[in-house]
């Protein structure tokens, strides 16, 4: 028994303690691995050979054998898998405690994370029981010196600052899509360890679990993002985003002023007191452009605006625009591109 967490490993652990190892932390959701831990997985293989360390990939949650194979195709060659009673579903203390007790024990340089709800939550309490350096929603990830090297976005992504770290133990937790993903080996195999654990004292009880809007992926790990506005009016009309969204197989965002004004729920909620997204393409249909929603989309690839004002604040991040009449544009977009694409 290790500050409450009672372990029992149900098959070998990794012995190898030597600094210089990455940790990194991979999600999953019902049972599925997801792409931004595919992602960094990749990220962490390569940061981890430039230091002739080890990258150790670490799943917590019910049934986490599958997904801790799965990154043996993306060149890790151990990872752990955690799995207990207590850890379905998410309790941010309880994911906590369990992989502080598996970070003492694997003494890892680095701890790498996605800046996912989950991420976001879990490396500031490692960071602190460590004393530890942390770097947050990082961009690019290399290393100098023997040491990470973090890019990040600051001051609402109007600028990119590097970080390097003093301490001894660096954590950085990185944004979606922000690393290619590479092609996946099924040649590859990990070995994976087992640990099943037992989580004392949780205050937290979780009641229910909502289930967001099915059939589109997550805001953060989409490639296509179509996002409203408030000038959408009302819930109903979103279903011009929906059907262009349809189309291009992409997820629906919002900015916070349509969530507050009731058409959408706050999980499409893009901007800083929303969601941070990294997409390919992101269309921004009937959104002025204030600077907490351009904090949580302006690094994505290609931005396209569409807004009915010229001067509307969007356009001077965009790098297409459409002036006029979302209600107008947006039917006959859609139109076109499912003649384009034969749908």
């Amino acid at each position: 028994m290790i500050n409450g967490i009672a372990t029992a490993p149900t098959g070998p652990r990794n012995d190898n303690k030597k600094m210089g190892n990455i940790l990194f932390i991979a999600e999953t959701e019902e049972g599925k691995l997801k792409t931004y831990s595919k992602e960094l997985a990749c990220k962490a293989v390569e940061l981890a050979s430039q230091i002739g360390g080890e990258a150790h990939g670490v799943v917590v949650g019910k049934n986490g054998t599958a997904a801790a194979e799965e990154l043996g195709q993306y060149g890790v060659a151990n990872v752990t898998a955690i799995d207990g009673p207590d850890l379905e579903p998410y309790r941010g203390d309880a994911y906590a405690k369990v992989l502080w007790d598996f970070v003492q024990d694997f003494k890892p340089q680095i701890i790498l994370a996605t800046a996912s709800n989950n991420g976001k939550d879990i490396l500031p309490r490692l960071a602190t029981k460590l004393k530890a350096g942390l770097a947050t929603d990082c961009v690019e990830l290399t290393i100098a010196g023997g040491k990470l090297k973090a890019r990040r976005p600051i001051f609402s992504g109007k600028a990119l600052i590097d970080v390097t770290f003093s301490s001894e133990a660096q954590l950085a937790s990185a944004r979606p899509n922000s690393f290619p993903l590479k092609a996946a080996d099924a040649s590859k195999k990990a070995k994976v360890n087992k640990i099943a654990a037992t989580v004392e004292n949780i205050g937290v009880t979780v009641k229910e679990v909502k289930q967001s809007e099915k059939g589109m992926k997550d805001l953060t790990e989409a490639e296509i993002i179509v996002a409203g506005g408030r000038a959408l009016g009302s819930g109903e009309n979103f279903k011009i985003i929906r059907d262009l969204a349809e189309v291009l197989g992409a997820t629906v965002g919002a900015s916070r002023a349509a969530v507050d004004a009731g058409y959408i729920s706050h999980d499409h909620q893009v901007g800083q007191t929303g969601k941070t997204v990294n997409p390919k393409l992101y269309i921004a249909c009937g959104i002025s452009g204030a600077i907490q929603h351009l904090a949580g989309m302006r690094t994505a690839r290609v931005i396209v605006a569409i807004n009915k004002d010229a001067d509307a604040p969007i356009f001077a991040k965009a790098d297409y625009g459409l002036v006029g009449d979302l209600f107008v544009l947006l039917p006959i977009l859609t139109q076109k591109l499912k003649a384009l694409f034969g749908k």
